[in-house]
């Protein structure tokens, strides 16, 4: 079954702020925290259309979240956490767009990774290491991956640039048949690292993404 994975930037610190808040958010966070509610709710509407059971919905485990644990048990709670936990990140940056559509995702940009790391490109620019990086590292609590590999990645928007231009610099080093994702993640990244340092030259004070997250679902 292919898989999609798309992407967002959002505020790092602003997402991590809801998990394990729970008694102490504010007026806002609460008013946001119900539409966060309302998307849960739709995702399990359409799993339930799908008749797909992760043994725990999304609407609890956005609950559990911001109770601070991600304890259920079950072979597939991992993906209703990861579900939940994207619906959070999501309403705390821009709109989703696609980056691609794979069959397996983690061996393809595995086996990509392995072409860009014997030309040299550094370990943490990888596309593996940041696309199925995980939740973030500040979460105060352990919540467990989905079965079938981390849903979520990161990658700093500072390192975005630094990114593209080293799968440019070995494009034509690379096999032939990777070079047209490269191009279009090289782009993607560019192009967000540019949306990123012009929105901060302007100075707005209410501008404060500085990652770009990864949602892989299907």
């Amino acid at each position: 079954m292919s898989r999609i994975i798309s992407y967002t930037t959002g505020d790092r610190a602003e997402a991590v702020a809801y998990l394990g808040a729970a008694g102490r958010l504010t007026d806002e966070q609460r008013r946001v925290l119900a539409m966060m509610k309302g998307r849960a709710e739709a995702s399990q509407r359409e799993l339930d259309r799908q008749g797909l059971d992760w043994g725990l919905t999304v609407p609890e485990a956005l609950d559990h979240l911001v109770e601070g644990r991600a304890d259920a048990e079950g072979e597939y709670t991992g993906k209703a956490y990861a579900r939940a936990l994207q619906h959070v990140i999501d309403h705390c940056g821009s709109d989703p767009m696609d980056l691609g559509v794979y069959s397996r995702p983690a061996t393809f940009f595995g086996l990509l990774d392995e072409q860009l790391r014997r030309r040299g490109v550094p370990a943490d620019l990888l596309p593996g290491g940041y696309l199925f990086s995980g939740p973030p590292d500040e979460i105060p609590f352990f919540i467990p991956y989905a079965v079938d590999g981390p849903d979520i990645g990161m990658l700093p928007l500072a390192d975005a640039r630094r990114a593209a231009d080293a799968y440019r610099a070995v494009r034509e080093e690379v096999d032939a048949d990777f070079r047209d994702d490269l191009d279009l993640l090289a782009g993607k990244l560019e192009f967000e690292h540019g949306e990123w340092e012009s929105t901060k030259a302007r100075g707005y004070d209410w501008y404060t993404h500085d990652t770009i997250f990864f949602s892989t679902n299907g």
